[in-house]
């Protein structure tokens, strides 16, 4: 256990290393192209992005997981993993060439054929890619992912803004899409060397164990980009451009928060899987507990800070997704309770659970979104995912007690600290708005961010610090992140007393 504690803590550091570059990068993009494109633009390629995840979630084959989860994969199952990813990267281009036609159709937007076109070879160039950084990342290895994804991200920000500087077009989107695709598939045979030998011999084996994943991610994608549909096709391009900047930025502080963490555990549950000594069971509640403390304090302030944010990096032009970015980013703070039932189903392979549980939140969510786009339009929307969303909870919980015997309440309780720190937070935060700047001039834009920022991280990090103090500082993410920071310091310290030495 104390083996790879080590090597996830490891791999959490390259994770995170590339999360906050990316992050970054990503956040320094959406500003950049807020700025130079409008919200149609976005909208227009949203569509395409939309059409293009929903093809790959109904041919989705689960290479990677398939690769972790098996005891001992060979150059054969790397040869049958290339093989099958290329064959689907082709067969979506061809679907996407298809429903080019019908899709301009249906949305009454002829740009979008020649979108779906350059997506078609973006698809070709992301199928292609080298099997063997799968085995890097099954053997808890991460820095090839630092490698990639922080190359992916800076070369498609400077082709994004490069276009955008020079046509003003939401070509630069695609753009940047491409270029980041491409670099993507150089740099995985950099840091992975392979060469291809087509072979389908295990076919067979990495569809059974993928059929259920398949199918979960199908109905999640439909679950996740039918209120973009809906919206593109009801609202038109302009309000689709603000939601889908909205739920882009919404999602994006906790997504590249707990993604460290949330990378490394299905092949750290994979290791522990087969413990008879409850090991999977300790790993698990440690794990959700850390997720918890990390995302709701950024996925809440996010909602809390949402209005200055945008007024001062991407103009009033864009006020209509703070609604969006209000509603949803409190929302995806919450969900992360639970939300490691997905890496946990996929470790011991009982990914049917995952179906299940996304036919249920499928059947919650769809029939909320029309309701909220008929009683309230875009905001409408935006408030009836985030009920769904909580509501929604309840269905990963139930997984975790499926696979682990762990009750829901079992299940909440290591989390209280972080709800509660977090209740704290936005009553301070909310409670000093009255002594803030209320203007609209960067000087007093800037004035209220960064007070609301500081009022809320020492709300969350005081209250948590006390609530666990006052409970005799039981076993939790406390002391997990305590001997996180101790052993870097400890390893830090060791290389330089060794290059004095």
């Amino acid at each position: 256990m104390n083996g790879i504690k080590g090597r996830l803590a490891k791999g959490a550091a390259w994770i995170t290393a590339a999360r906050l570059i990316t992050n970054l990068l990503g956040l320094v993009s959406t500003l950049v192209l807020a700025r130079l494109l409008t919200p149609g633009d976005f909208g227009i390629v949203a569509l395409g992005w939309t059409v293009l995840a929903i093809l790959n979630s109904v041919t989705e084959i689960s290479i990677g997981a398939v690769l972790i989860h098996h005891p001992n994969p060979t150059r054969e199952h790397l040869d049958t993993a290339w093989t099958l990813s290329a064959m689907r990267a082709a067969a979506v281009a061809a679907m996407l060439m298809v429903v080019a036609i019908p899709a301009e159709s249906a949305f009454a937007e002829p740009r979008l054929p020649a979108v779906l076109a350059a997506l078609a070879i973006s698809t070709l160039l992301g199928g292609l890619g080298s099997p063997r950084r799968i085995l890097l990342t099954r053997g808890l290895v991460f820095w090839q992912q630092f490698l990639i994804e922080v190359s992916q991200k800076l070369v498609g920000l400077i082709v994004a803004a490069v276009f955008a500087f020079t046509f003003r077009s939401y070509w630069a989107l695609v753009a940047g899409t491409l270029a980041s695709d491409l670099t993507g598939l150089v740099i995985s045979y950099v840091v992975a060397p392979f060469r291809p030998k087509p072979g389908l011999r295990h076919w067979r084996e990495m569809f059974g164990y993928s059929i259920w994943l398949t199918l979960a991610q199908a109905i999640n994608t439909l679950n996740w980009r039918f209120d973009h549909l809906l919206i593109g096709a009801f609202l038109g391009k302009t309000p689709l451009g603000y939601y889908s900047v909205g739920d882009n930025l919404a999602a994006m502080p906790t997504r590249e928060a707990i993604a460290p963490l949330t990378s490394v555990l299905f092949p750290a549950f994979a290791h522990v899987k087969n413990r008879d000594d409850g090991g999977l069971e300790k790993v698990y509640q440690s794990s959700q507990a850390l997720v918890t403390m990390i995302a709701l304090p950024v996925g809440v302030g996010m909602a809390l800070i949402a209005e200055p944010l945008v007024r001062l990096t991407m103009t009033d032009k864009w006020l209509p997704a703070v609604i969006v970015i209000q509603a949803l980013s409190a929302v995806f703070a919450v969900q992360t309770l639970g939300s490691l039932a997905q890496p946990l189903a996929m470790a011991t392979g009982d990914t049917r659970l995952l179906f299940k549980r996304d036919v249920q939140a499928f059947i919650l969510r769809v029939p909320s979104v029309v309701v909220g786009l008929w009683l309230g339009g875009l905001a409408g929307v935006a408030i009836a995912r985030a009920i769904a969303g909580v509501i929604g909870i309840f269905f990963n919980l139930q997984v975790v007690r499926q696979l682990t015997g762990i009750g829901y309440l079992a299940q909440l309780r290591p989390n209280l600290r972080s709800l509660t720190s977090a209740g704290i937070m936005v009553a301070a935060v909310l409670g000093s708005r009255a002594a803030l700047p209320s203007g609209v001039e960067t000087s007093q834009l800037v004035l209220s961010l960064s007070s609301q920022i500081a009022i809320g991280a020492a709300a969350f990090i005081g209250a948590q610090l006390l609530l666990w103090n006052l409970m005799r500082r039981p076993e939790g993410p406390e002391t997990e992140l305590i001997a996180l920071f101790k052993r870097l310091l400890i390893g830090r310290g060791a290389r330089l007393l060794g290059r004095w030495a």
